[in-house]
């Protein structure tokens, strides 16, 4: 009967010191494991945030080019605030077969660079833009009266 009471008594000890540091150090490395997946999900955020930003101010310079005056070829830069810096090269395209001589088309390219950091960071954008151009009429192409 003795021998049964110490066997019960064994068993029911509970973990020994050395399955409970195992089990502590298993869920450290799964806890840190978290951390880091989490900390990488923020950056990832953080790059997708101001590449958003850079899409939008390229989409911005591309509109607005060619509105306020015709575009012609040639080389345009400038600052969009203290990290952001744009040049934008505006060159005259082949007339594609059939074209009305009226019609330009201009190729746009407009790169826009930052520092993220201390690593310098660019983007680049290029776009086709189509330009009415009217050719002014002489005295002899107008219809008298």
């Amino acid at each position: 009967m003795a021998r049964s009471t110490n066997i019960r008594r064994h068993a029911e000890g509970g973990f020994s010191l050395l399955e409970t540091i195992a089990a502590i150090l298993l869920l450290a490395l799964a806890f840190g494991a978290v951390m880091h997946v989490a900390g990488a999900a923020t950056e990832v955020t953080g790059r997708a945030r101001e590449l958003n930003r850079i899409a939008m101010l390229a989409d911005t310079t591309l509109d607005t080019a060619g509105r306020r005056e015709l575009l012609h070829d040639g080389t345009q830069t400038g600052w969009y605030d203290t990290r952001h810096q744009w040049r934008m090269i505006v060159s005259a395209q082949q007339a594609f077969p059939g074209q009305s001589p009226d019609l330009h088309v201009y190729r746009i390219d407009l790169d826009i660079t930052w520092r993220d950091g201390r690593a310098g960071r660019s983007a680049h954008f290029a776009t086709l833009r189509l330009q009415d151009e009217p050719r002014p009429m002489s005295a002899t192409s107008v219809a008298g009266p």
